[in-house]
């Protein structure tokens, strides 16, 4: 009586070898899903935002009113390869970083 319950358990465990080669796929597909969601929801997104912006500030040109991310308001009098000069008073300029630019307030015909 002990052999036959022996056989009959292992007949059982070798019917279900076929699906054991599909389960490490199964396991992964739950972090390939996180991994589109991911990108989808927050790499893409912010990718746009930065092709954006880029294009922003390669359009900024002399004459035009500029925001920082520090909240200086200022008019942009001469761009140089990585900074702007901002005008932000009569006797004021400022280099700025031009990836410190938060937008552009105006575009304007020159400086006056």
């Amino acid at each position: 009586m002990i052999t036959d319950a022996f056989a009959m358990a292992g007949g059982g465990a070798g019917g279900g070898g076929g699906q054991g080669a599909a389960n490490p796929i199964v396991s992964f597909l739950p972090f390939l899903l996180i991994i589109l969601i991911f990108y989808f929801l927050l790499i893409r997104p912010q990718m746009k935002k930065q092709k954006e912006h880029q294009k922003m500030v390669g359009s900024i040109k002399r004459g035009d009113r500029v925001i920082t991310s520090g909240g200086i308001h200022g008019t942009v009098t001469n761009v140089k390869d990585d900074v702007f000069v901002v005008k932000i008073s009569k006797e004021t300029e400022v280099e700025v970083s031009k990836s410190a630019v938060a937008g552009v307030k105006e575009r304007g015909a020159g400086v006056s």
